[in-house]
């Protein structure tokens, strides 16, 4: 049986944006054969001496053997060199997988010229087989060699796996009277509910911003964007989101920021969760076999980390996501998955909405109710199902997709 191979999503953005060079940043790409034939599978980042790093990782209890390495190297606050593969995770890959990491480490700081603790590291891919990181040998010296200003979305295409579309995003901000600049990239469409961070995200600014302050930025900025993010309810044991701050907005003026509390970051702040928002979305937009977005909204919970817990109850049940899939307004779906979340709810104070449509009211069908209006709603490609728990002021949002047909087929022989 021929593999199944997923047409572009029909979520996908429209319009694809050109992102500028960022100073201090050089990108290239490579076919290393990793598991791919007659496509890119490998990104070589270089960057400047004297580049701040922040990251947040997944907190899978079985997590790859490229988190453990950048978790390590993150102390040092400082990066020159960033790899990432596809097609391999190096995941669950025990003592073989540490070689590969500090093997392609070895590789990749001699062919930047920097120290192996300034060396980043990410892998997508299946998981449980072992990466042959010997592969770098032939293409990490000409790759960084190779490196320019531009080709982001070149950049953005190497590292997809069963992504059907390259996700970039890009902004602006004024720091100190200086414009800087944000770029970022992800990759992700399967195996996501992220807990710290999506399955793979690389975001790059010219803001002279010290490494604490980066941390606290990414990790704030993470709450109400990847991590707000569904597909299917699996957390990918890769998951990976850094950003970068090479700092040559110095050189034009902009001042160099110690504390992530400073006032002139309010610009700044804006235009990374803006990227980080978007990077978001579109990975929900690209969820496997997606036919719909769906934004979740739950209000009047007691708290908003209940309410939150009883978004993702909705969000990731396969009964909700399969209605939708299937244009069904089929609210008592909805109200199944409230009922379990094990959250704070009564039954007789709860409303559910489709749209503008409330479906649902107290307890019961909504007495203006009408079948046609509200399956109107479901055809529509981006839908918000509202449920209202009336009994507080708690609010979350949570964004996913359907569940279709074509996430089988793409996941039943995701190996083959």
């Amino acid at each position: 049986m021929a593999k199944f191979v997923p047409p572009v999503s029909p979520l996908a953005p429209k319009t694809v944006p050109s992102l500028p060079p960022i100073p201090g940043v050089t990108l290239a790409t490579a076919e290393a054969g990793i598991r791919y034939k007659g496509r890119t599978d490998v990104l070589a980042v270089g960057l400047a001496a004297g580049t701040t790093v922040a990251g947040v990782f997944t907190r899978s209890k079985c997590p790859s053997a490229p988190v453990d390495w950048c978790r390590a190297n993150l102390a040092g606050g400082r990066a020159r060199a960033l790899v990432v593969n596809s097609g391999n995770a190096n995941a669950f890959t025990g003592r073989k997988g540490r070689e590969a990491v500090a093997l392609t480490a070895k590789i990749a700081a001699k062919a930047a010229g920097c120290r192996e603790s300034e060396v980043f590291l990410a892998s997508t891919g299946v998981i449980g087989e072992p990466l042959d990181a010997t592969k770098y040998d032939a293409v990490l010296d000409r790759t960084f060699a190779a490196g320019k200003a531009e080709g982001w979305l070149d950049a953005a295409k190497a590292i997809m796996t069963t992504d059907t579309f390259p996700k970039v995003a890009t902004a602006t901000a004024s720091l100190g009277g200086v414009t800087v600049t944000i770029n970022g990239m992800a990759k992700g469409a399967g195996m996501i509910a992220p807990d710290m961070a999506t399955m793979l995200s690389f975001v790059f600014t010219d803001a002279p911003i010290e490494a604490p302050a980066l941390q606290a930025l990414l990790s704030k900025g993470v709450k109400t964007t990847f991590n707000t993010v569904t597909v299917d309810s699996d957390t990918s044991t890769s998951d990976t989101l850094m950003l970068f701050a090479t700092g040559a907005a110095e050189a034009k003026g902009a001042p160099r920021i110690a504390e992530a509390g400073d006032r002139r970051l309010a610009g700044f702040r804006k235009a990374l969760q803006a990227v980080l928002a978007d990077l978001a979305e579109q990975v929900a937009r690209d969820g496997e076999g997606a036919r719909k977005l769906v934004h979740v909204v739950v209000k009047g919970a007691v708290s908003n980390a209940s309410a939150f817990r009883v978004a993702k109850s909705i969000a990731d049940s396969p009964l909700v996501k399969t209605a939708i899939a299937g244009e069904d307004a089929n609210w008592g779906r909805v109200v199944m998955a409230v009922g379990k979340a094990g959250e704070p709810a009564e039954r007789d104070r709860l409303s559910i909405s489709f749209g503008d449509i409330r479906v649902a009211h107290e307890g019961e069908r909504d007495p203006a109710y009408d079948e046609a209006a509200a399956s109107a709603v479901m055809k529509e490609d981006v839908i918000t199902v509202t449920a209202d728990l009336g009994l507080g002021r708690g609010t979350a949002r949570v964004m996913t997709c359907d569940l279709t047909k074509d996430y089988v087929a793409i996941n039943g022989d995701y190996r083959s």
